[in-house]
């Protein structure tokens, strides 16, 4: 059962996104437009469907208290001014969702990022293909990366924290902390299980 919480700014889309995300394998354990108010609560669901007006609400609420363990599914029909934030973001998973989606679209969304997947709309995606210098090509890196950074995403690979991974390589959480943000950088990676799968994919770590 994929637990699901909704984030709108008014009750009658908190009352619609509900509806929608009506299915057996899901279920919407609240709606809020105030996330600094149910943060127990949100600890404890799978993924946040959010609308962009309170995407950085849930992001400042995410950093101090769910890093890596929950996934988003962003209404937006700005992806592309939203993806280095999402990108920046610990997450299981994440979903770009315009507005006018459909129940069907929706809801396959929330499952894709519950399964720790990243889906965007064709029209969007078809636009990044404009921004393919800044990821640069499968199979290759603009900017190889470094064999400290090789060693830090292996561990991360392990599921090992920053904190044990500072441990293992004698180094402090914050240079773990760095490394890690320059890895998604050069792989072009939303999380570190996106940058994980990247690097098994480019040859660079083994599971």
């Amino acid at each position: 059962m994929i637990r699901v919480f909704v984030v709108a700014p008014t009750p009658v889309m908190q009352a619609g996104l509900r509806a929608m995300l009506a299915a057996p394998e899901m279920q919407v354990s609240g709606e809020t437009s105030t996330v600094g108010e149910v943060v127990a609560e949100l600890l404890g669901v799978d993924v946040i469907v959010v609308d962009e007006t309170l995407l950085e609400d849930v992001e400042r609420t995410m950093t101090n208290n769910m890093s890596g363990t929950v996934a988003l599914v962003v209404l937006t029909n700005n992806g592309e001014r939203l993806l280095p934030s999402l990108r920046a973001l610990s997450l299981r998973g994440w979903s770009v969702v315009p507005p006018d989606a459909t129940t069907a679209q929706l809801q396959a969304s929330v499952v894709a990022a519950a399964q720790g997947l990243i889906t965007l709309p064709v029209a969007f995606a078809d636009r990044l293909y404009e921004l393919r210098p800044v990821f640069g090509a499968i199979g290759t890196l603009e900017e190889p990366l470094t064999a400290r950074e090789r060693e830090v995403l292996e561990l991360v690979s392990q599921g090992l924290s920053n904190k044990l991974i500072a441990r293992s390589l004698q180094i402090s959480e914050h240079t773990v902390k760095f490394h890690i943000s320059s890895i998604s950088t050069k792989l072009g990676a939303s999380s570190r299980t996106d940058a994980v799968s990247r690097g098994v994919r480019r040859g660079l770590i083994t599971l």
